[in-house]
């Protein structure tokens, strides 16, 4: 298993109390698979997602990314984990304006301290895989939404990540590129051996992910195929 969540306790100050976000949550994701998150607003589902990219450190419990126990992690280890095993993409693409295309996912690279010998031949493998290479020189303002979340998606996979973290990936898109953001999640998952966990509100495709699980009140149910 790719990523692993343990028994996972997250709580959060509340006044005088503390608040649950996470209460004994499991889940194992396998690479080469996505698993879709549900649930209502306020169920858990960010907090998931940060435990999982080592943003926020639980109470209790195991968190295994790519066979490394992060809780024996300093915060150095942690931050040099998430640059080169996990790749985020967030809810909205927050492209740099000034950056083209293909330097939005060059500068991946000098964030991650990398030579930057062959960041150019692998931001054009990435594009051309989300269907974009012939837009390499463009800037976010001559890409339409879908064509940005796709460039934030590749921008994701540019350090070959072992797990990708994606929140709410077609929530600013129509039905129509909705599910083609969908389509190339699933096909770069498997291309590309990823454990991709996936939180959306989108239930229209969920039959197509390889597991759905579903967060209430900080509880994860146990993953079904759907």
């Amino acid at each position: 298993m790719t990523l692993t969540l343990a028994d996972v306790t997250l709580t959060y100050p509340d006044g005088d109390d503390r608040l649950t976000a996470l209460d004994r949550v499991s889940l194992e994701v396998p690479a080469g698979t996505l698993t879709a998150v549900v649930g209502p607003s306020g169920s858990g589902k960010s907090s998931l997602l940060a435990v999982a990219a080592t943003l926020v450190t639980p109470d209790s419990g195991r968190v295994v990314v790519d066979g490394a126990d992060t809780g024996s992690l300093d915060r150095a280890e942690k931050a040099a984990l998430r640059r080169e095993r996990i790749g985020i993409v967030f809810q909205q693409p927050n492209l740099l304006p000034s950056l083209t295309a293909i330097e939005q996912l060059q500068v991946m690279t000098h964030l991650s301290g990398k030579a930057p010998r062959g960041a150019r031949g692998r931001a054009l493998e990435l594009l051309d895989a989300v269907g974009l290479a012939d837009r390499a020189g463009r800037r976010p303002h001559q890409l339409s939404g879908g064509q940005r979340q796709r460039i934030n998606i590749a921008r994701a996979l540019m350090n070959d990540p072992a797990v990708l973290l994606v929140d709410e990936p077609t929530s600013a898109l129509d039905h129509e590129r909705g599910a083609a953001v969908l389509d190339l999640l699933i096909t770069l998952t498997r291309e590309r051996s990823t454990a991709t966990v996936m939180v959306t509100h989108d239930r229209a495709h969920l039959h197509r992910t390889d597991h759905t699980v579903t967060m209430d009140d900080g509880r994860l149910t146990v993953p079904e195929r759907v």
